[in-house]
Protein backbone atom coordinates (compact mmCIF):
# COMPACT_ATOMS: atom_id res chain seq x y z
CA UNK A 1 0.00 0.00 0.00
CA UNK A 2 2.58 2.20 0.66
CA UNK A 3 4.42 1.72 -2.69
CA UNK A 4 1.37 2.47 -4.13
CA UNK A 5 1.62 5.94 -2.45
CA UNK A 6 5.12 6.49 -3.27
CA UNK A 7 4.63 5.67 -6.93
CA UNK A 8 1.06 7.85 -7.26
CA UNK A 9 3.02 10.74 -5.10
CA UNK A 10 5.87 10.11 -7.39
CA UNK A 11 4.38 10.63 -10.58
CA UNK A 12 2.45 13.79 -9.45
CA UNK A 13 5.74 15.02 -8.82
CA UNK A 14 6.58 14.79 -12.32
CA UNK A 15 3.74 16.11 -13.81
CA UNK A 16 3.89 18.86 -11.84
CA UNK A 17 7.64 19.60 -12.83
CA UNK A 18 6.62 19.35 -16.55
CA UNK A 19 3.53 21.65 -15.79
CA UNK A 20 5.45 24.43 -14.27
CA UNK A 21 8.15 23.77 -16.84
CA UNK A 22 6.32 24.73 -19.66
CA UNK A 23 4.41 27.41 -17.92
CA UNK A 24 4.75 30.57 -19.65
CA UNK A 25 4.26 32.85 -17.07
CA UNK A 26 7.13 34.96 -15.64
CA UNK A 27 7.66 37.01 -12.53
CA UNK A 28 9.25 40.86 -12.37
CA UNK A 29 11.10 41.97 -9.52
CA UNK A 30 11.96 45.91 -9.99
CA UNK A 31 14.48 47.84 -6.92
CA UNK A 32 15.62 50.71 -8.85
CA UNK A 33 17.23 50.85 -10.84
CA UNK A 34 17.65 47.27 -10.82
CA UNK A 35 14.90 45.11 -12.81
CA UNK A 36 14.91 41.41 -12.25
CA UNK A 37 12.94 39.03 -14.74
CA UNK A 38 12.72 35.60 -13.42
CA UNK A 39 10.04 32.51 -15.17
CA UNK A 40 7.47 31.50 -12.50
CA UNK A 41 8.78 27.99 -12.50
CA UNK A 42 11.92 29.20 -11.30
CA UNK A 43 10.58 31.38 -9.06
CA UNK A 44 8.36 28.90 -7.58
CA UNK A 45 11.16 26.51 -6.85
CA UNK A 46 13.21 29.01 -5.17
CA UNK A 47 10.62 30.56 -2.92
CA UNK A 48 10.16 26.52 -1.81
CA UNK A 49 13.98 26.24 -1.23
CA UNK A 50 14.08 29.66 1.10
CA UNK A 51 11.42 28.07 2.71
CA UNK A 52 12.92 24.64 3.37
CA UNK A 53 16.35 26.38 4.46
CA UNK A 54 14.57 28.60 6.86
CA UNK A 55 12.45 25.96 8.71
CA UNK A 56 15.60 23.74 8.85
CA UNK A 57 17.94 26.72 10.25
CA UNK A 58 15.11 27.42 12.41
CA UNK A 59 15.13 23.91 13.87
CA UNK A 60 18.88 24.30 14.53
CA UNK A 61 18.72 27.02 16.36
CA UNK A 62 16.10 26.10 18.21
CA UNK A 63 18.39 22.78 18.70
CA UNK A 64 21.39 24.75 19.99
CA UNK A 65 19.32 26.91 22.34
CA UNK A 66 17.42 24.08 24.36
CA UNK A 67 21.09 22.43 24.46
CA UNK A 68 21.98 23.39 27.72
CA UNK A 69 18.13 21.95 29.25
CA UNK A 70 18.77 18.66 27.23
CA UNK A 71 22.15 18.22 28.44
CA UNK A 72 21.12 19.11 32.00
CA UNK A 73 18.00 17.08 31.92
CA UNK A 74 19.81 14.25 30.62
CA UNK A 75 22.55 14.49 33.23
CA UNK A 76 19.66 14.32 36.11
CA UNK A 77 17.78 11.17 34.53
CA UNK A 78 20.85 9.40 34.57
CA UNK A 79 21.80 10.23 38.13
CA UNK A 80 18.29 9.42 39.19
CA UNK A 81 19.36 6.15 37.11
CA UNK A 82 22.19 5.68 39.80
CA UNK A 83 20.35 6.63 42.65
CA UNK A 84 17.51 3.69 41.73
CA UNK A 85 20.00 1.40 41.00
CA UNK A 86 22.29 1.97 44.64
CA UNK A 87 18.57 2.33 46.00
CA UNK A 88 17.75 -1.57 45.13
CA UNK A 89 21.26 -2.51 45.87
CA UNK A 90 20.62 -1.13 49.79
CA UNK A 91 17.08 -2.99 49.16
CA UNK A 92 18.72 -6.24 48.37
CA UNK A 93 21.96 -6.32 50.97
CA UNK A 94 19.22 -5.08 53.94
CA UNK A 95 17.50 -7.87 53.38
CA UNK A 96 20.29 -9.74 53.20
CA UNK A 97 21.19 -9.39 56.05
CA UNK A 98 24.33 -6.94 54.70
CA UNK A 99 23.95 -4.35 56.67
CA UNK A 100 27.31 -2.73 56.09
CA UNK A 101 27.07 -2.96 52.39
CA UNK A 102 23.27 -1.87 52.68
CA UNK A 103 24.16 1.55 54.86
CA UNK A 104 26.58 2.34 52.06
CA UNK A 105 24.50 1.80 49.36
CA UNK A 106 21.63 3.85 50.51
CA UNK A 107 24.15 6.83 51.12
CA UNK A 108 25.13 6.42 48.24
CA UNK A 109 21.89 6.72 46.72
CA UNK A 110 20.88 9.82 48.65
CA UNK A 111 24.24 11.20 47.53
CA UNK A 112 22.88 10.29 43.50
CA UNK A 113 19.90 12.89 44.35
CA UNK A 114 17.24 9.55 44.89
CA UNK A 115 15.00 11.64 47.02
CA UNK A 116 12.44 8.55 48.21
CA UNK A 117 12.94 8.40 51.85
CA UNK A 118 13.66 4.66 51.80
CA UNK A 119 17.22 5.67 51.52
CA UNK A 120 17.49 7.18 54.53
CA UNK A 121 15.73 5.02 56.65
CA UNK A 122 17.23 1.71 55.00
CA UNK A 123 20.63 3.78 56.04
CA UNK A 124 19.12 3.91 59.79
CA UNK A 125 18.02 0.40 60.24
CA UNK A 126 21.32 -0.64 58.99
CA UNK A 127 23.09 1.50 61.10
CA UNK A 128 20.76 0.27 63.86
CA UNK A 129 21.70 -3.62 63.67
CA UNK A 130 25.69 -2.48 63.32
CA UNK A 131 25.03 -0.66 66.86
CA UNK A 132 26.24 3.17 65.47
CA UNK A 133 23.44 4.94 67.26
CA UNK A 134 24.55 8.39 66.60
CA UNK A 135 24.69 7.17 62.62
CA UNK A 136 21.17 5.89 62.87
CA UNK A 137 19.78 9.51 65.05
CA UNK A 138 21.51 11.49 62.47
CA UNK A 139 19.68 9.71 58.90
CA UNK A 140 16.87 9.38 60.57
CA UNK A 141 16.26 13.23 61.19
CA UNK A 142 16.69 13.88 57.46
CA UNK A 143 13.78 11.54 56.44
CA UNK A 144 11.68 15.22 55.60
CA UNK A 145 8.53 13.57 56.46
CA UNK A 146 6.69 15.56 53.39
CA UNK A 147 4.13 12.89 52.85
CA UNK A 148 2.31 10.93 55.24
CA UNK A 149 4.22 7.42 54.17
CA UNK A 150 7.27 8.91 54.60
CA UNK A 151 6.25 10.40 58.07
CA UNK A 152 4.86 7.00 59.07
CA UNK A 153 8.26 4.93 58.06
CA UNK A 154 10.29 7.63 60.26
CA UNK A 155 8.03 6.74 63.07
CA UNK A 156 7.42 3.45 62.56
CA UNK A 157 11.20 3.02 62.56
CA UNK A 158 11.77 5.10 65.50
CA UNK A 159 9.54 2.77 67.47
CA UNK A 160 10.73 0.33 66.72
CA UNK A 161 14.75 1.30 67.46
CA UNK A 162 13.41 2.34 71.20
CA UNK A 163 11.54 -1.09 71.64
CA UNK A 164 14.74 -2.71 70.95
CA UNK A 165 16.56 -0.14 73.41
CA UNK A 166 13.81 -0.83 75.80
CA UNK A 167 12.29 2.00 76.22
CA UNK A 168 8.85 1.73 76.10
CA UNK A 169 7.51 4.87 77.05
CA UNK A 170 9.52 7.26 74.41
CA UNK A 171 7.80 3.85 71.99
CA UNK A 172 4.62 4.84 73.03
CA UNK A 173 5.13 8.49 72.54
CA UNK A 174 6.20 7.82 69.41
CA UNK A 175 3.25 5.85 68.38
CA UNK A 176 1.07 8.82 69.90
CA UNK A 177 2.98 11.44 67.30
CA UNK A 178 1.91 8.41 64.92
CA UNK A 179 -1.48 8.56 65.14
CA UNK A 180 -1.75 12.42 64.45
CA UNK A 181 -0.77 10.97 60.55
CA UNK A 182 -3.76 8.42 60.41
CA UNK A 183 -1.60 5.59 60.53
CA UNK A 184 -2.19 4.50 64.00
CA UNK A 185 -4.71 1.69 63.66
CA UNK A 186 -3.09 -0.24 60.89
CA UNK A 187 -1.43 -3.77 61.78
CA UNK A 188 1.63 -2.72 62.03
CA UNK A 189 1.31 -0.05 64.58
CA UNK A 190 -1.24 -2.33 66.96
CA UNK A 191 1.90 -4.70 67.03
CA UNK A 192 4.46 -2.14 68.04
CA UNK A 193 2.02 -1.04 70.40
CA UNK A 194 1.46 -4.43 71.68
CA UNK A 195 5.13 -4.97 72.70
CA UNK A 196 5.53 -1.59 73.71
CA UNK A 197 2.75 -2.22 76.19
CA UNK A 198 4.48 -5.32 77.23
CA UNK A 199 7.79 -4.08 78.46
CA UNK A 200 5.72 -0.77 80.12
CA UNK A 201 3.67 -3.68 81.82
CA UNK A 202 0.46 -1.40 81.51
CA UNK A 203 -1.61 -4.50 81.58
CA UNK A 204 -4.82 -2.59 80.58
CA UNK A 205 -3.14 -1.23 77.54
CA UNK A 206 -2.54 -4.95 76.57
CA UNK A 207 -5.90 -5.63 76.93
CA UNK A 208 -7.02 -2.80 74.62
CA UNK A 209 -4.65 -3.56 71.92
CA UNK A 210 -5.17 -7.08 72.00
CA UNK A 211 -9.49 -6.64 71.20
CA UNK A 212 -8.44 -4.09 68.50
CA UNK A 213 -5.75 -6.92 66.89
CA UNK A 214 -8.60 -10.01 67.70
CA UNK A 215 -11.14 -8.11 65.95
CA UNK A 216 -9.23 -7.84 62.69
CA UNK A 217 -7.46 -11.54 63.45
CA UNK A 218 -4.16 -9.88 63.39
CA UNK A 219 -2.92 -12.08 66.02
CA UNK A 220 -2.69 -16.01 67.11
CA UNK A 221 -5.76 -17.10 69.32
CA UNK A 222 -3.72 -18.70 71.80
CA UNK A 223 -1.09 -16.48 71.60
CA UNK A 224 -4.18 -13.96 72.25
CA UNK A 225 -5.66 -16.03 75.26
CA UNK A 226 -1.95 -16.37 76.73
CA UNK A 227 -1.48 -12.37 77.06
CA UNK A 228 -5.00 -12.09 78.13
CA UNK A 229 -4.63 -14.50 81.10
CA UNK A 230 -1.20 -12.45 81.85
CA UNK A 231 -2.78 -9.44 82.14
CA UNK A 232 -5.77 -10.41 84.31
CA UNK A 233 -3.13 -12.42 86.26
CA UNK A 234 -0.83 -8.87 86.78
CA UNK A 235 -3.82 -6.46 87.23
CA UNK A 236 -4.73 -9.18 90.68
CA UNK A 237 -1.49 -9.20 91.54
CA UNK A 238 -0.19 -5.39 91.13
CA UNK A 239 -3.62 -3.44 91.46
CA UNK A 240 -5.21 -4.70 94.38
CA UNK A 241 -4.09 -2.32 96.73
CA UNK A 242 -7.22 -2.45 98.79
CA UNK A 243 -10.14 -4.56 99.53
CA UNK A 244 -12.68 -2.27 97.20
CA UNK A 245 -10.10 -2.67 94.51
CA UNK A 246 -9.83 -6.52 95.03
CA UNK A 247 -13.25 -7.03 94.85
CA UNK A 248 -14.33 -4.28 91.67
CA UNK A 249 -11.36 -6.21 89.66
CA UNK A 250 -12.58 -9.38 90.94
CA UNK A 251 -16.08 -8.33 89.73
CA UNK A 252 -14.35 -7.08 86.10
CA UNK A 253 -12.77 -10.28 85.48
CA UNK A 254 -13.81 -12.46 82.91
CA UNK A 255 -16.11 -14.99 83.61
CA UNK A 256 -14.09 -17.75 81.68
CA UNK A 257 -10.98 -16.71 83.19
CA UNK A 258 -12.07 -16.56 87.25
CA UNK A 259 -11.83 -20.72 87.10
CA UNK A 260 -8.09 -20.97 85.87
CA UNK A 261 -5.89 -22.30 88.35
CA UNK A 262 -3.40 -19.13 88.27
CA UNK A 263 -6.16 -16.69 88.50
CA UNK A 264 -8.13 -18.30 91.03
CA UNK A 265 -5.01 -18.83 92.98
CA UNK A 266 -4.21 -15.23 92.47
CA UNK A 267 -7.52 -13.73 93.31
CA UNK A 268 -7.79 -16.59 96.03
CA UNK A 269 -4.18 -15.56 97.77
CA UNK A 270 -5.34 -11.77 97.41
CA UNK A 271 -8.78 -12.14 99.53
CA UNK A 272 -6.92 -14.21 101.88
CA UNK A 273 -4.49 -11.07 102.91
CA UNK A 274 -7.80 -9.33 103.73
CA UNK A 275 -8.73 -11.82 105.99
CA UNK A 276 -11.67 -12.62 103.67
CA UNK A 277 -11.16 -16.52 103.32
CA UNK A 278 -15.09 -17.49 102.21
CA UNK A 279 -14.54 -15.88 99.31
CA UNK A 280 -11.30 -17.41 98.56
CA UNK A 281 -12.83 -20.47 99.37
CA UNK A 282 -15.34 -20.19 96.75
CA UNK A 283 -12.88 -18.82 93.89
CA UNK A 284 -11.07 -22.26 94.58
CA UNK A 285 -13.88 -24.61 95.05
CA UNK A 286 -15.37 -23.59 92.13
CA UNK A 287 -11.63 -23.54 89.88
CA UNK A 288 -11.18 -27.19 91.36
CA UNK A 289 -14.69 -28.37 90.72
CA UNK A 290 -14.18 -26.99 87.54
CA UNK A 291 -10.88 -28.40 86.48
CA UNK A 292 -8.87 -30.11 89.06
CA UNK A 293 -5.23 -28.68 89.90
CA UNK A 294 -3.16 -30.45 92.85
CA UNK A 295 -0.98 -27.04 93.21
CA UNK A 296 -4.35 -25.16 93.71
CA UNK A 297 -5.80 -27.78 96.09
CA UNK A 298 -2.84 -27.08 98.68
CA UNK A 299 -4.17 -23.54 98.73
CA UNK A 300 -7.60 -24.72 99.85
CA UNK A 301 -5.40 -26.12 102.99
CA UNK A 302 -4.03 -22.47 103.77
CA UNK A 303 -7.41 -21.16 103.28
CA UNK A 304 -9.35 -21.41 107.25
CA UNK A 305 -11.65 -20.01 108.36
CA UNK A 306 -14.42 -20.61 111.12
CA UNK A 307 -16.26 -22.64 108.96
CA UNK A 308 -13.79 -25.21 108.66
CA UNK A 309 -14.97 -28.34 109.09
CA UNK A 310 -17.53 -27.30 105.54
CA UNK A 311 -14.40 -27.33 104.36
CA UNK A 312 -12.87 -30.70 104.99
CA UNK A 313 -15.86 -32.17 104.27
CA UNK A 314 -15.74 -30.41 100.61
CA UNK A 315 -12.46 -31.53 100.80
CA UNK A 316 -13.47 -35.54 101.67
CA UNK A 317 -15.64 -35.51 98.81
CA UNK A 318 -12.52 -34.81 96.38
CA UNK A 319 -10.27 -37.10 98.04
CA UNK A 320 -13.17 -40.11 96.93
CA UNK A 321 -12.50 -38.82 93.03
CA UNK A 322 -8.74 -38.09 93.53
CA UNK A 323 -7.61 -40.70 96.40
CA UNK A 324 -3.81 -40.68 95.47
CA UNK A 325 -3.43 -36.45 95.41
CA UNK A 326 -0.45 -35.88 97.99
CA UNK A 327 -1.33 -32.11 97.77
CA UNK A 328 -4.99 -32.58 98.80
CA UNK A 329 -3.99 -35.13 101.24
CA UNK A 330 -2.23 -32.27 102.81
CA UNK A 331 -4.85 -29.48 102.31
CA UNK A 332 -6.99 -32.09 104.22
CA UNK A 333 -3.95 -32.73 107.24
CA UNK A 334 -3.80 -28.46 107.47
CA UNK A 335 -7.43 -28.17 107.80
CA UNK A 336 -7.79 -31.03 110.65
CA UNK A 337 -4.34 -29.38 112.45
CA UNK A 338 -6.35 -26.01 112.28
CA UNK A 339 -9.67 -27.77 114.24
CA UNK A 340 -7.75 -29.81 116.14
CA UNK A 341 -8.79 -33.28 114.61
CA UNK A 342 -5.12 -34.35 115.88
CA UNK A 343 -5.52 -37.92 114.69
CA UNK A 344 -6.73 -37.42 111.19
CA UNK A 345 -4.54 -34.52 110.60
CA UNK A 346 -1.45 -37.17 111.54
CA UNK A 347 -2.91 -40.27 109.11
CA UNK A 348 -3.78 -37.16 106.07
CA UNK A 349 -0.17 -35.93 106.74
CA UNK A 350 1.49 -39.11 106.66
CA UNK A 351 -0.77 -40.25 103.78
CA UNK A 352 0.38 -37.16 101.62
CA UNK A 353 4.30 -37.42 102.60
CA UNK A 354 4.16 -41.69 101.70
CA UNK A 355 3.35 -40.21 98.53
CA UNK A 356 5.04 -37.13 97.77
CA UNK A 357 7.44 -36.08 100.62
CA UNK A 358 7.06 -32.63 101.20
CA UNK A 359 8.56 -30.11 103.32
CA UNK A 360 5.06 -28.38 103.78
CA UNK A 361 3.52 -31.53 105.16
CA UNK A 362 6.97 -32.33 107.51
CA UNK A 363 6.55 -29.14 108.81
CA UNK A 364 2.70 -29.11 109.67
CA UNK A 365 3.39 -32.58 111.12
CA UNK A 366 5.73 -30.41 113.47
CA UNK A 367 3.62 -27.82 114.68
CA UNK A 368 1.27 -31.15 115.04
CA UNK A 369 3.69 -32.78 117.42
CA UNK A 370 4.39 -29.53 119.02
CA UNK A 371 0.48 -29.01 119.95
CA UNK A 372 1.07 -32.97 121.64
CA UNK A 373 4.06 -32.24 123.41
CA UNK A 374 6.21 -33.98 121.15
CA UNK A 375 9.19 -31.78 120.97
CA UNK A 376 11.51 -34.81 120.06
CA UNK A 377 9.24 -35.66 117.72
CA UNK A 378 9.02 -32.01 116.41
CA UNK A 379 12.36 -31.36 115.95
CA UNK A 380 13.10 -34.57 113.73
CA UNK A 381 10.18 -33.69 111.28
CA UNK A 382 11.75 -29.62 111.02
CA UNK A 383 14.68 -31.24 110.14
CA UNK A 384 13.11 -33.22 107.60
CA UNK A 385 11.39 -30.21 106.53
CA UNK A 386 14.70 -28.31 105.78
CA UNK A 387 16.10 -30.87 104.14
CA UNK A 388 13.38 -31.24 101.36
CA UNK A 389 13.13 -27.49 101.04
Amino acid sequence: MKFLFWLLALFSGAVAVVIFAKNPGYVLLVYPPYRIELSLSLFVLGLIVLLTLTYFSMRIITAILRLPTFVRTYREQRSQNKGKVAMMEALTAFFEGRYAAAEVAAVRAMEAGESSGINPIIAARSAHELREFDKRDSYLATVSGKSVGEATMRLIAKTEFLLDQKQPQLALNSLKELSNTGKHKHIGALQLELKAQQQARNWDGILSVLAHLEKRSAINQEVALHLRLQAWLEKLRTQAEDLASLHALWKATPREFKTRSKIAAMAASSFMKFQQCDIAQQILTDSLNQQWDSELVMLFGDCQNVKGVGQIEQAEKWLKLHPDDAGLLLALGKLCLSRELWGKAQNYLDASNSLAPSGAAYTALAKLAEKLNKNEDAAKYYKRAMELK
